[in-house]
C-alpha cells in the first residue's frame, strides 16, 4: 500500500511516500529548486519520491495534504474583518494567492498526479504534527504536545496517542501563539521569520535575561497550565507584514535591528529574555500535559520543537520519563506526518514498532543518493582530479586531514530528512581547534560570527563529554559541555552545544570516521555542519557538492570513495 504525503504553501514544502506505513522516500522541495525554504507546490519532490519508490501515480492508494486549506482561509478572512481597516495591504497581498492557487490544492494534486484515482484527505495541521511526533517514536502510547506559529486556528495542542489512535483534546488559538511570540522577537532582532528562529536561540547565549519581567508584565499573560494570552497592542502580525509595531519598539527603547547590522548587548539581552520566557511557558505546558494525561512518555512536535535549548530544559526539568521529538518537527516534516495519519489513524492499519536502529534509519536516511559511478562520471566529464581509495584507507586519510587542520566536505549515501545534516551531507572539522568556529563561519559558511557549530560524537561517549543520559540522533538537544577545554570549537559562549550522537548501527561509515579521528586524537568528537553556504539549501547532486570546494575555502571533499583536493 503506497501513501503520498504533501506539505506546502507556507514554508519548507516537502513530499514523502510511505509503503505499508514505512517511509521509503522523503525530501524537501528546496533541495531540487535550490530556493531555501521553498514554499511552492513540491512537484520535483513528489516526482523524485515516486521515482525512488519505483511507482507511478496510479500505484498510489491515497494522498494526504498536511492541513485544511479552507479552515486556514476562514481564519484569514475572519482576521482581516476583525482588524479592518488596518491590514488592507496585507489583505491585497495574501488573499489573491489563496483565491488563485492555495484553495485549490485538491485540483493541483489531481493535475500533477495523472492517473491517480485514490482518496485525498486533509488532516488538521496539528494532527499532522502529532502523527509525525508519535509514529516516529518507539512508544505504543504517549502524551502529545504540538507547538508552532499557527495551523488553521490552533497554535498549540495536547492530547494522547495509543496504538493507531491520536486524540487532541485541548488547544490554544490564533492569535495567541507561543511560536509567533518567538517569531516576533526573531523579526525584532533582525532575522527572517520562519527562517531565523534558530539564530535567535544562538544569539540568546550571549545575553542575560534582563527583560524577562518586562516581557511577562507587558507582552504575554502566562497561566499555570502554560496557556498564553498575547497583548496584541504590541504585535502587528494580524494586520501587517511585520511582526511588531512602534509600541513594541518603545517598550525596549530601540528600533527593530536591521538584518546584517551589528548586534549590540541589548539585542543579546532581549534574545536571552525571550528564550527564557519560551522555556518557562513550555515547561508549564509540559507539567500540565503530564498532570492531565498521566503518561510517562511525551511526543513533542511543531516548529517550536526545533528549539534545542528548550528541549533540554523539558528533558531535564520536566516530569516525563521519556521524550521523543521527530527529526523534522516543523511543517516540512508534516509531509510524513499527514501520510502516517492517513495510513494509521484514517485507514486503521496495524502499527508495528520497529527496533530503534531500523526506526531511526527510516526516520533520517530517506533522501536522494548518488552512486560512486555517478560521482566518477561527473568528475571525469569535468576533468576534475581525484583519488579513489578503498574504505579503510579513505577513512584513515580523511581523519588525518582533519587532524592536520583541514576542513573537509563529507558527501555519502542517502540525504538526510529534515533541516540537519547528520553525517551524509556534512562539512566536518577538528573541534579541538578554538579558531575553527571562526574559520568555518567566515570562510566556508559565510554566516554570522555568533552562530555556534554542532559536535557529533560516538554515542557511547556522549555522557563523558556532555550532560546527557539519552541519545540525540537528530541533533535536537542543546546540552552543557563537560569538557569544553577539549572541544572549544563546538562549545558555545554559554558552555553548551547542540550535539548529535552517532551510532555504529545507524551510520556505520560516519561512526568509523569519528572512530579514526578518536584513535589519533583521543577525542571522539567532530564538528558537523550542513554542506551549504548561507542562503542556500543543503547540497543534493555531486555537482552542487563539488561547487562547495570551488566557492568556499573548504580544503577537501570526500564524495563516495573519491577524495578531491581544492
Amino acid at each position: 500500500m503506497y501513501t503520498l504525503g504533501i506539505s506546502c504553501y507556507y514554508h519548507d514544502s516537502s513530499a514523502a511516500v510511505l509503503k505499508d506505513g514505512k517511509v521509503i522516500a522523503a525530501v524537501e522541495e528546496e533541495r531540487f529548486s535550490r530556493k531555501k525554504f521553498d514554499d511552492d507546490f513540491p512537484k520535483q519532490a513528489i516526482n523524485w519520491c515516486l521515482k525512488e519508490s519505483g511507482i507511478s501515480p496510479k500505484n498510489l492508494d491515497s494522498v494526504a495534504f498536511y492541513d485544511k486549506p479552507l479552515l486556514k482561509f476562514e481564519r484569514l478572512l475572519d482576521n482581516y474583518i476583525a482588524v479592518a481597516p488596518r491590514g488592507l495591504y496585507s489583505f491585497l497581498d495574501v488573499i489573491p494567492k489563496w483565491i488563485h492557487k492555495r484553495l485549490w490544492v485538491k485540483d493541483e494534486i489531481s493535475k500533477h498526479l495523472k492517473d491517480f484515482n485514490g482518496e485525498i484527505i486533509f488532516p488538521e495541521h496539528h494532527m499532522s504534527h502529532a502523527a509525525h511526533a508519535f509514529f516516529t517514536s518507539p512508544f505504543d502510547e504517549a502524551a502529545i504536545l504540538t507547538v508552532d506559529g499557527v495551523g488553521e486556528w490552533t497554535t498549540a495542542s495536547f492530547g494522547t496517542a495509543h496504538d493507531t489512535t491520536i486524540k487532541l483534546t485541548n488547544d490554544i488559538r490564533w492569535p495567541h501563539s507561543v511560536g509567533l511570540f518567538y517569531s516576533a522577537f526573531t523579526y525584532f532582532l533582525g532575522f527572517k521569520v520562519n527562517e531565523g528562529e534558530y539564530k535567535l536561540m544562538g544569539l540568546s547565549a550571549y545575553g542575560k535575561p534582563k527583560y524577562y519581567d518586562l516581557i511577562m508584565e507587558n507582552l504575554v499573560d502566562v497561566k499555570n497550565d502554560g496557556s498564553i494570552h498575547l497583548n496584541m497592542k504590541y504585535f502587528s502580525f494580524t494586520y501587517d507584514k511585520v511582526m511588531t509595531n512602534q509600541k513594541f519598539s518603545d517598550l525596549f527603547g530601540i528600533l527593530p535591528r536591521k538584518e546584517d547590522s551589528k548586534a549590540e548587548q541589548i539585542h543579546y539581552d532581549i534574545a536571552a529574555s525571550a528564550q527564557l520566557v519560551l522555556e518557562d511557558i513550555l515547561l508549564k505546558m509540559v507539567n500540565h500535559v503530564h498532570k492531565k494525561t498521566g503518561m510517562t512518555n511525551l511526543c513533542f512536535g511543531g516548529g517550536v520543537a526545533l528549539n534545542g535549548v528548550a528541549n533540554y530544559r523539558i528533558l531535564k526539568d520536566g516530569p516525563f520519563e521519556n521524550i521523543h521529538i521527530p527529526p523534522s518537527p516543523g511543517d516540512g516534516g508534516s509531509a510524513v506526518g499527514c501520510a502516517q495519519y492517513l495510513y494509521y489513524c484514517h485507514d486503521k492499519n496495524k502499527r508495528m514498532i520497529e527496533d530503534n536502529v531500523e526506526r531511526i534509519k527510516n526516520n533520517i536516511f530517506v533522501g536522494p543518493s548518488h552512486s560512486n559511478d555517478e560521482i566518477k562520471s561527473f568528475l571525469d566529464i569535468n576533468k576534475i582530479d581525484y583519488k579513489l581509495l578503498e574504505t579503510n584507507s579513505l577513512l584513515q586519510t580523511t581523519a588525518k586531514l582533519i587532524v592536520e587542520g583541514n576542513v573537509v566536505g563529507w558527501y555519502q549515501g542517502k540525504m538526510e530528512w529534515g533541516p540537519r545534516a547528520l553525517g551524509n551531507r556534512s562539512i566536518i572539522a577538528d573541534p579541538r581547534n578554538a579558531k575553527m568556529k571562526d574559520i568555518l563561519n567566515e570562510k566556508i559558511k559565510h554566516r554570522e560570527s555568533f552562530r555556534p557549530f554542532a559536535p557529533c560524537i560516538l554515542e557511547e561517549c556522549a555522557s563523558e563529554y556532555f550532560d546527557v543520559d539519552v541519545s540525540s540522533p537528530y541533533m535536537l538537544l542543546v546540552a552543557p559541555v563537560k569538557k569544553p577545554e577539549k572541544i572549544p570549537a563546538v562549545t558555545h559562549v554559554d558552555g553548551t552545544a547542540r550535539l548529535q550522537t552517532v551510532s555504529k548501527d545507524i551510520n556505520l561509515l560516519f561512526y568509523n570516521l569519528i572512530t579514526e579521528f578518536y584513535k589519533i586524537t583521543g577525542v571522539p568528537v567532530l564538528i558537523n555542519t550542513s554542506m551549504n553556504v548561507r542562503g542556500e539549501p543543503i547540497v543534493d547532486t555531486p555537482e552542487q557538492a563539488y561547487n562547495m570546494i570551488v566557492k568556499t575555502d573548504m580544503d577537501y571533499i570526500v564524495m563516495g570513495d573519491y577524495i578531491i583536493k581544492k
